[in-house]
């Protein structure tokens, strides 16, 4: 009987757990998710999302632009997942890098906008209550994982690019050859049609 009623408050006091957890969460992080969230919005729409837009596309021609203010851009601004639509400014060649640089930058962002990509806030949470045990500062880890994501899009970025200007060469020769075969093998139909052709020609003439 003892064990059946350990089991039962158990069971109450994990639930029991959870709600106060959540009742920390309504009245801490909730509430600066929504503020950040409605000044953020105030703030794109008072700046304009054509200059948003406008500013995009200046970014996008150099690679330093291309692989660290633009990711940073678009998820301050858009959050995730609006922010991979920015990607609509670079050649096609050029956005597979932008996609894994911006993927890549959402969590790094949390620490000091979390308002980026509220719904996996859980993760810097998760970081945050540990270092708040040890009775730790959450300033300067955001600070160094804010600058350490932006190094890891920036590299991420130029690898990806790399790999997607191979993977398209790779795909430019295999098409290539397939029209060269293509072409031969109509060549080779055709030829004995022109040569029946030809031979009726001198049937007739004769």
């Amino acid at each position: 009987m003892e064990i059946a009623a350990r089991i039962a408050e158990g069971f109450i006091g994990m639930f029991q757990k959870g709600g106060t957890t959540f009742v920390g969460l309504v009245t801490g992080i909730i509430p600066l998710l929504i503020v950040l969230m409605t000044a953020v919005n105030a703030l794109v729409r008072l700046i304009g999302p054509e200059r948003i837009d406008k500013v995009a596309m200046i970014s996008s021609r150099n690679v330093f632009l291309r692989y660290l203010i633009l990711p940073f851009l678009a998820v301050f601004f858009l959050t995730n997942p609006m922010a991979y639509t920015m990607g609509r400014f670079l050649p096609e060649k050029q956005k597979p890098a932008f996609y894994d640089a911006a993927v890549s930058f959402v969590h790094p962002i949390l620490g000091l906008f979390p308002h980026a990509n509220p719904g996996e806030i859980f993760v810097w949470a998760g970081i945050a209550a540990g270092i708040t045990k040890l009775g730790l500062g959450l300033g300067d880890l955001a600070i160094r994982y804010f600058l350490v994501g932006l190094l890891v899009i920036f590299i991420r970025g130029l690898v990806t690019e790399r790999i997607t200007a191979i993977m398209w060469a790779r795909r430019s020769v295999s098409e290539g050859q397939g029209q060269s075969e293509e072409s031969t093998s109509a060549a080779g139909a055709a030829s004995p049609v022109e040569t029946g052709g030809a031979a009726l020609a001198g049937g007739e003439e004769a």
